[in-house]
């Protein structure tokens, strides 16, 4: 008894249809992941008499909910303190991160894996515990109501500690041997020999740390109190009893999205060149 074979059934999924089947699954999920986002800039763009509207697009669209916003609150102040304080927090933490890391992957001291274990273990203590501690210190030097009050408590990051010296401890060391042999001083390795090969992984660092700055509400609002110097404590200035001015407060929280969006695709490409090496490894 023979049986005959389709030549035409591979007996497997072509790798074409799984392609296009991924791809179909990715732009779905892109869909529900950005249409929050798309409701917001669509919501900030209706009329002040069509912001309850449902209707999927904005017409006809109109500026005035921007307008009312910026007279009712200082945007380019409130954006710049928030850009301020995002960009040297992150950079803080980024410099304590890098400093750290290398002496933890490059360096050999006594009760190393000890104190790595105490500076990492940080992490993960609730903030809720360091909050009060914090804010005493801080009265006592007179940083309430400050910027530099919510500056200071979140120059040093556990987290990126951590991150970086997964990169660190797999650098090549052969680089740094030969660095060293060369004369140059761990300063000098770390700024001219390290950094400028793990761009990818700090690129990616930065725009978390700067991301986690930018969004941060409970800090400010417990160090700035009533001031509303920052765009996260100026969108209350759109909530009220009487309700929320829906209109004003989505066209604000549209505009405190954009230098995210500005920084990552500036550093887009690098960002991608960690996730790809790092799948390499």
């Amino acid at each position: 008894m023979t049986t005959s074979i389709d030549p035409t059934d591979t007996g497997s999924t072509s790798p074409g249809s799984a392609r296009v089947r991924g791809h179909l699954s990715l732009i779905a999920i892109a869909v529900v992941c950005g249409f929050p986002l798309y409701w917001l800039v669509a919501t900030s763009l209706r009329r002040p008499q069509d912001v309850s509207s449902l209707a999927p697009f904005p017409w006809p669209m109109s500026v005035e909910n921007y307008v009312d916003a910026a007279d009712k609150v200082d945007l380019v102040r409130l954006l710049s303190n928030t850009f301020a304080v995002a960009a040297i927090s992150a950079s803080g933490q980024l410099l304590v991160a890098l400093l750290a890391s290398y002496a933890f992957a490059m360096f050999t001291f006594k009760f190393k894996g000890l104190l790595y274990l105490a500076f990492v273990g940080t992490w993960l203590v609730p903030f809720q515990v360091t909050m009060l501690p914090n804010y005493v210190l801080l009265y006592k030097l007179g940083l309430i109501n400050n910027l530099a009050g919510v500056i200071v408590p979140t120059l040093c990051s556990a987290l990126g500690v951590l991150m970086m010296r997964q990169h660190m401890t797999s650098f090549p060391k052969e680089l740094v041997a030969a660095a060293k042999m060369d004369g140059r001083s761990s300063w000098s390795i770390l700024w001219t020999v390290v950094v400028p090969n793990l761009r990818p992984a700090l690129a990616a660092l930065t725009i978390l740390l700067f991301v986690n700055s930018w969004n941060e509400y409970f800090w400010p609002a417990v160090v700035l109190q009533r001031s509303n110097s920052v765009v996260q404590l100026g969108l209350r200035s759109f909530m009220g009893s009487e309700g929320n001015d829906w209109g004003p407060m989505m066209a604000v929280a549209g505009l405190a999205c954009l230098p995210v969006f500005v920084l990552y695709a500036v550093l887009q490409k690098h960002i991608v060149n960690a996730f790809v090496r790092s799948g390499l490894k």
